[in-house]
């Protein structure tokens, strides 16, 4: 379909920064675009549709319970109103409405109050919370997380992702244990991360998922865990939830795809590391530039490239770089946290062995 790129005059792009939401996320396995087509093309009775696939995925993952929504970010939203709105009718219809007279404080380390292409705390009082950060910027212990918590305090936030703090920071199972102790629950953001279980078995409330990261489905979120807390996320779409409501398609592609990724093997970081060691060697022939091996900052098993540029040989700096090759012909985005320090990552994930040819290609055009 290139003549789409033709027709709507668009660039096209080459995504060497991962399963980024500004580059479209990933592209689904043709089962689930199947599925998706499926989907677009009959008519379902929407909650049954909800229930039941939320009970088929529940099944799939041995968890309590499990709903599909619109995003990952809708997932925060919604997960924080369940938990303050509870099945309250009257309130679930007037979040909005008034100043709330029931706890709706959120407490989150403080590193973890971060912004991962929008705030956190954009998403948590969307959904009618307040954020209480607990620790500081760079630490956050048990006791500290726990010394944060209040009268008005209805759940506990974490953020598991590379965006947040990883050093000096409480583990999902430390903080599941706070909330335990304190009789709160414990929600997790874990939109990219790639087991589906492992946070809800730690002790997690509700857990939220990216449909369209490494799961590789259709735009939509999870969210799963105990069953009251998931059916008071379920009544949401008669609350702030209508706003952000997922389609048939998008409920019906991603029970596919967790189908086929719990199904289906997955790619090793050794194999990442395979790919990427001929577009390695190609970079460290190019003076001033070096590249080699680096391993997920979040515990993940996935592997990238990390190119380091000596901006004094080359006479450029790196953010230039970075911006030459994004507004090239072709599109070409990295990793680019670390640009102030003369260095970029990219993720091969979504790269083919050819695309990595013409990265490396055009890198070394720029200093020719």
């Amino acid at each position: 379909m290139s003549s789409l790129y033709e027709k709507y005059n668009l660039k096209q792009v080459i995504n060497a920064s991962g399963r980024m939401t500004i580059l479209g996320v990933s592209t689904p396995r043709a089962e689930v675009a199947d599925v998706v087509n499926y989907g677009l093309n009959h008519f379902f009775e929407m909650k049954d549709l909800v229930n039941k696939t939320g009970a088929y995925i529940a099944k799939m993952l041995n968890v309590e319970n499990a709903v599909v929504v619109s995003c990952a970010s809708s997932g925060i939203a919604q997960s924080v109103a369940a938990v303050i709105v509870k099945d309250d009718a009257w309130l679930l219809e007037n979040l909005h409405a008034e100043p709330l007279n029931v706890p709706n404080e959120i407490v989150l380390p403080k590193g973890h109050n971060v912004n991962f292409g929008a705030p956190v705390a954009t998403m948590v009082t969307l959904g009618g919370g307040k954020i209480r950060e607990a620790g500081y910027a760079n630490e956050c212990s048990a006791a500290q997380f726990a010394a944060a918590i209040t009268p008005r305090t209805v759940a506990l936030l974490y953020i598991k992702s590379h965006h947040s703090v990883q050093k000096s920071i409480l583990s999902v199972e430390e903080a599941a244990a706070v909330a335990r102790e304190h009789n709160l629950p414990l929600i997790v953001d874990a939109a990219a991360e790639e087991d589906l279980t492992c946070y809800y078995q730690m002790g997690a409330s509700l857990v939220i998922y990216s449909g369209a990261k490494a799961i590789e489905g259709p735009t939509s979120g999870l969210v799963l865990g105990k069953h009251h807390y998931v059916e008071w996320v379920k009544l949401q779409s008669n609350g702030i939830g209508r706003a952000m409501k997922v389609g048939k398609e998008g409920i019906l592609g991603l029970t596919q795809a967790i189908e086929s990724y719990t199904q289906l093997p997955k790619t090793t970081g050794q194999e990442m590391v395979d790919k990427m060691t001929p577009f390695i060697d190609s970079l460290n022939k190019l003076n001033g530039v070096s590249a080699r091996v680096v391993w997920d900052s979040a515990g993940r098993d996935i592997a990238r490239t990390e190119i380091a540029f000596d901006e004094a040989t080359l006479g450029w700096k790196t953010k230039a770089i970075v911006d030459a090759l994004k507004t090239g012909e072709i599109a070409i985005y990295f990793r680019g946290y670390r640009a102030n320090e003369g260095k970029i990552e990219v993720d091969v994930r979504s790269v083919t062995p050819p695309q990595l040819e013409i990265i490396a290609q055009c890198i070394k055009q720029l200093f020719v």
